[in-house]
């Protein structure tokens, strides 16, 4: 059997719906059935399946009393002779999903089986030991391997093209073979030869396996995120003592709400998402109205998007002016239009958050109560609804508030988990802003940001952390860690912080040596100071630069202090 090829005019990666929905009932066979059916969503079963442009979001699931499948899931369900034998259990099943997704597996559930990965036409039964461990490393094993046999088969020279050659495996044969008997290939390979040349995984999910839950295991598998139950480890307190700073606090009389946090156990993946209860120190936290909400706006018919800032404490202007000016100046470069508002009363915030904004930038005070306003506090919560895509609550506490936006509508904000220092908050807003303009996910845009201070891990992101504006363009989201060495030399590593392009490669913005790298992996180049400063100067880029968070024009200043910025 080879590849398949959805015929032209089939669904695309734009088209979320095109696809229906699967009924499934509430039983772990269910779910496997709608995992089995996900991989409809797969234009090709080729290895251009590694790019997220030739995958569309597979279908939405329901429940019911009984197992239906769409007609058009069921045409465009790939048979591709593989099997993924799994325990009876949702535990089981929402780990193995991504493999069996991007596999395009037919995925089985039987008391107490031993879980097996087979391919019988090919030979393929690969027993599978702890499958948090096993599943990620098949998964990127096919995952990389065909990104590499892709690039290699139309020519492209990629940074790490030579690991086809470490592992003796041919493309032109490869590209032309059945998904069964090109993983029948990959799984003699000595991979772990290779291993330690590829990216780290883009996206890891903790996820509590509940079948409310599985609603939301579409839109996971669409970003291709590894799946983990959620298990916690000890808190460092250390990383989260508090302090007695209250007269330069972002804060007011009033109390603000607390949150407990706990500490997710270490997972593969250079972005963490925890779908489960408490809150997550280091990943976001989302919920599964986060992924539905999604679905609002991407059927809504826009032209632009719209940016509102709200100032309602007059003692916090410097952080307005300063994001005013960057929203002012991106708004010359993107089809944005751009509101400022001061001192809203609780009807007026009410208001604005009912209306549609791609993104509202919230600048004041946060307390028990909620949002404060002219006269009073808005709570989140008392709203019915809400039409603002994403967010950011930059006030003390302002988590509670932020996940309740989420859960009346919104898909993504950041948020602050306890009291934030006024000077460090202004900081952190104006940064955000940039980077989010700028094309980064709305995760990597709060975490870059947040460098800017030393009380970072207050800050947060709740909803779909992997969000951008629909109106920018991920393709530059790029950040240069520079590490001084001795004797005015300079090492630069160029890191692509895409959530999108997974798969796909980058070249980098200053000289290097100019080869394509997979987005996820660092271009390294070593420099000297001049040189260095020169080639930031002209690129509109974030820069850490011995762990510390600049732009590019302020980092080649630091480094040449004849530059200006």
């Amino acid at each position: 059997m080879t590849e398949r090829e959805r015929p032209a005019g089939g669904p695309t990666s734009d088209d979320a719906t095109s696809l229906g929905t699967v009924t499934v009932p509430r039983t772990p066979a269910g779910v496997a059935a709608a995992v089995t059916h996900a991989a409809a969503a797969h234009d090709t079963t080729g290895v251009g399946r590694s790019l997220r442009a030739n995958r569309s979001r597979p279908p939405a699931v329901e429940f019911g009393d009984r197992l239906a499948v769409p007609t058009a899931v069921a045409a465009e369900t790939p048979e591709t002779g593989i099997e993924l034998r799994l325990p009876a259990s949702l535990r089981s099943v929402f780990v193995g999903a991504p493999l069996a997704f991007y596999l395009g597996a037919d995925v089985s559930v039987v008391d107490d089986a031993t879980p097996r990965l087979l391919a019988s036409a090919t030979g393929v039964d690969r027993e599978l030991g702890d499958l948090t461990s096993d599943v990620p490393d098949l998964l990127a094993r096919a995952f990389w391997l065909d990104c590499l046999i892709r690039e290699a088969s139309t020519g492209a020279e990629l940074a790490e093209g030579d690991a086809l050659d470490a592992l003796g495996l041919d493309p032109d044969r490869l590209v032309a073979q059945s998904p069964a008997d090109r993983l029948a290939a990959y799984l003699d390979a000595p991979f772990e030869r290779v291993a330690d040349r590829l990216p780290e995984w883009h996206l890891a999910m903790h996820v509590a396996p509940t079948y409310d839950h599985a609603t939301a295991l579409p839109y996971l598998l669409d970003r291709l995120a590894f799946v983990f139950p959620p298990e916690t480890a000890s808190l460092d307190r250390q990383e989260l003592v508090s302090r007695s700073l209250d007269d330069f606090y972002r804060g007011a009389p009033g109390p603000v709400a607390s949150v407990e946090m706990l500490d997710p156990v270490d997972r593969p993946g250079r972005t963490q998402g925890w779908l489960a209860d408490g809150t997550p120190v280091d990943a976001f936290k989302t919920q599964p109205v986060a992924y539905r909400n999604h679905d609002r706006y991407r059927a809504a018919d826009r032209d632009g998007m719209s940016v509102a800032v709200v100032l309602n404490d007059r003692g916090m202007a410097g952080e307005h002016d300063a994001v005013a000016d960057i929203y002012e100046t991106r708004a010359s470069d993107l089809p944005m239009d751009v509101s400022f508002h001061e001192r809203l009363t609780r009807r007026e915030l009410a208001d604005l958050l009912a209306d549609h904004h791609e993104f509202v930038h919230y600048i004041g005070h946060c307390e028990v109560e909620g949002l404060r306003c002219a006269d009073g506090h808005l709570a989140a919560s008392d709203l019915g609804e809400t039409n603002v895509e994403t967010f950011f609550l930059n006030a003390c506490g302002s988590y509670h508030e932020g996940t309740a936006l989420v859960e009346a509508g919104s898909v993504a904000g950041a948020v602050t988990l306890r009291k934030v220092l006024d000077e460090q908050a202004a900081k952190v807003g104006t940064a955000f802003a940039r980077l989010l303009l700028a094309g980064f996910p709305i995760v990597a845009a709060l975490r870059l940001a947040r460098r800017r201070i030393r009380m970072g891990k207050d800050y947060a992101v709740v909803g779909d952390g992997t969000q951008t504006l629909a109106a920018t363009d991920d393709r530059d989201a790029r950040v240069a860690h520079v590490e001084r060495l001795d004797d005015d030399r300079y090492r630069v590593a160029w890191e692509h912080q895409s959530l999108t392009r997974h798969g796909d490669g980058f070249t980098t913005p200053t000289p290097g040596d100019g080869r394509r790298r997979l987005c996820g992996n660092p271009s390294t180049t070593t420099t000297d100071g001049t040189s260095l400063a020169s080639a930031l100067a002209d690129a509109d880029a974030p820069v850490v630069l011995d762990g510390r968070f600049h732009w590019a024009d302020e980092a080649a200043a630091v480094v040449d202090p004849s530059r200006h910025p």
